[in-house]
């Protein structure tokens, strides 16, 4: 097995174990809100209601994004990935519209609440559950690149703070007597919940458009920076496409005009060995190489170069902005 499938296998396992979880846990919040009948209860079972949908999508796409490539899906299945992100977001923010219309119905007919001491121990113990699956979901998904994983765990800790704030104001609400304030809060989780599920939706359509990651690009315009050679004269007319955890990388490298077809081709190499072994991603290269004109000479290293036409000038420092410039670079960039 290689290194991609072990990837694969460990994300789809975790990605299960939320899913079983999820489910426990939508069953504990939903006995705790009969058992209270708290519209902030209430809000945090719908939230629930979600994270067991997401989670099954999740797992799905994460097997569909692990098939290789095929004829009709020549960059792979990675994109499912922003799919189901998405759709996650969309029935975030769709529970978060019932939590409110919930919440201003209470609030017009008046509502009474039993045994709220056994439900916040039971929301409680939910919280500290959602908390470190959510976290935990997130490391892995930082460190295998998985948009999945990562909204996983971030619906899981929102989850969590609103969890948290449901205790908070069934404890309030205990002391207190003061009925109304449960369902002030569940309208109040709900808008937060409608913020989360569009933050989701909005990162899953960038990666969906193919919309440029800033981090990402200077990650990888900073690594060919810092270990250039003298031969790469530039590096221009960069593109980056995610595919889920992989990368796609387009780009022109400016090579001396008179390196044999072999020697250019093994500089070449050089940067996509350079970007494969400091990425620690599954990254495919397509680089096309050209030649250097007259007008490379003033920002070429080759200091002695046996065709050189005019004087070099300056070395021009690789940047996000002329890096994914078309053309190749001059002294003026």
């Amino acid at each position: 097995m290689n290194r991609n499938q072990e990837n694969s296998t460990e994300k789809i396992g975790f990605q299960r174990l939320i899913a079983v979880f999820g489910v426990i846990l939508f069953i504990g919040k939903l006995f705790a809100w009969k058992l209270t009948n708290s519209d902030a209860v209430f809000s945090d079972a719908m939230e629930s209601i979600v994270n067991v949908i997401s989670a099954f999508m999740g797992l799905y796409s994460l097997h569909l994004a692990a098939k290789p490539k095929d004829e009709d899906h020549p960059y792979g299945h990675g994109k499912v990935e922003f799919v189901t992100s998405g759709i996650e977001g969309a029935l975030i923010a769709i529970a978060g519209i019932m939590i409110i219309y919930e919440g201003i119905n209470s609030l017009l007919t008046g509502k009474t609440l039993n045994k709220l001491d056994w439900g916040i121990l039971i929301i409680a113990a939910t919280a500290i559950v959602n908390y470190i699956l959510g976290y935990i979901s997130i490391k892995k998904g930082q460190k295998a690149n998985s948009l999945v994983l990562i909204s996983s765990g971030k619906h899981l800790q929102s989850d969590t703070i609103t969890t948290l704030g449901v205790v908070i104001s069934l404890v309030v609400v205990y002391f207190t007597k003061i009925y109304w304030l449960d369902s002030v809060v569940a309208l109040i989780f709900g808008l937060y919940i409608i913020f989360v599920g569009y933050k989701i939706v909005r990162r899953s359509l960038s990666g969906i458009m193919d919309e440029q990651d800033p981090d990402l690009l200077n990650q990888i315009v900073s690594i060919l920076e810092e270990n250039r050679r003298t031969e790469w004269i530039d590096i221009h007319n960069m593109k980056i496409q995610q595919f889920g955890s992989s990368l796609h990388i387009d780009a022109h490298i400016t090579l001396p005009w008179y390196y044999s077809l072999r020697d250019a081709h093994k500089e070449m190499e050089n940067v996509i060995m350079l970007l494969a072994k400091n990425t620690r991603r599954s990254v495919e290269f397509n680089f096309h190489m050209d030649d250097c004109k007259s007008i490379s000479c003033p920002v070429c290293q080759i200091m002695d170069c046996p065709v050189r036409e005019r004087n070099f000038v300056k070395r021009v420092q690789w940047t996000p902005e002329n890096v994914t410039r078309v053309e190749k670079h001059t002294s003026d960039s």
